[in-house]
């Protein structure tokens, strides 16, 4: 074992053991909800799954690839190990994320702004300046319950139509004006 915490170390592989760690971090702060999995990692080639995934393989691969190559490879080409790790930990995870793709499909997120420019029905009594709900309909077909406001003195009935004009995501809820369906 110490001959093992000894080559991970010391240099090379010590380099890809503080980003290890760093990617264990990230992962239980991910865990705990405080991150989610969005962005995609294509910039590096590794497009198609979030990249947290992939630069996690790729951190992961490149350490162990480094380590091997600090045992096996000594002298003056010790400085060469973290070039071909990380060259090796590349195409290593290029192959491995093919199948990983499957499990993240693509196209977009649905997100509360897509309702914006849709119209509205209320559903509450009222919608005013501080209440009200109102049934939308995605893209999709599917429908939704959401919160929406109305500026200034517009009050809203039960059943009336309305036009979703903005998101305002501080207090997650929709601006709503009255929907005028002969213009």
């Amino acid at each position: 074992m110490g001959e093992f915490l000894d080559t991970a170390l010391s240099f090379p592989t010590v380099i890809f053991s503080f980003l290890l760690l760093v990617v264990a971090g990230y992962w239980l702060v991910v865990i705990t909800g405080l991150f989610e999995l969005d962005d995609d990692a294509a910039w590096l080639g590794l497009g198609g799954v979030p990249a947290g995934v992939a630069l996690s393989l790729l951190i992961a691969l490149a350490w162990l690839l480094c380590l091997v190559g600090s045992v096996v490879v000594g002298g003056g080409l010790l400085l060469a190990v973290p070039f071909a790790a990380a060259g090796g930990a590349w195409l290593a995870t290029r192959g491995l994320l093919v199948p990983l793709r499957r499990l993240f499909p693509e196209g977009d997120r649905a997100s509360r702004g897509d309702f914006v420019g849709q119209m509205c029905v209320i559903r509450t009594g009222s919608a005013t300046h501080d209440f009200g709900q109102a049934e939308v309909t995605a893209a999709d077909g599917s429908s939704a319950v959401v919160q929406v406001r109305t500026t200034g003195q517009d009050r809203l009935a039960r059943g009336d139509k309305a036009l979703i004009f903005e998101y305002d995501a501080d207090g997650e809820f929709f601006w709503v004006m009255p929907y005028e369906s002969e213009l």
